[in-house]
C-alpha cells in the first residue's frame, strides 16, 4: 500500500457492469469501486449489501476494493 491511499470500510450498494460497484462510506459519502486485481483472480464474489475494504484514490472519485469483510 502507498502511503497516500486511505483504507476504508464501506457497504455495497449497487453492482454495475464490468465489476464497478457503488459503495457508501461512513458519512454517507458515495464512491465508485472497482474490484482489485487479486480478488478477479481468485473469483471473489461481492454481493449488494457486503461491507467491504477499500484502498481510496488519493486524487478522490474512485477506491479499489481490497477485502471483503
Amino acid at each position: 500500500m502507498h502511503s497516500q491511499e486511505k483504507e476504508v470500510q464501506g457497504v455495497v450498494d449497487e453492482a454495475l457492469p464490468n465489476t464497478l460497484f457503488r459503495v457508501t462510506l461512513e458519512g454517507d459519502e458515495k464512491v465508485l469501486a472497482y474490484l482489485a486485481g487479486k480478488m478477479r483472480l481468485h473469483r471473489i464474489k461481492v454481493l449488494v449489501g457486503d461491507k467491504v475494504l477499500m484502498q481510496l484514490d488519493p486524487y478522490g472519485g474512485k477506491a479499489r476494493i481490497t477485502r471483503r469483510l
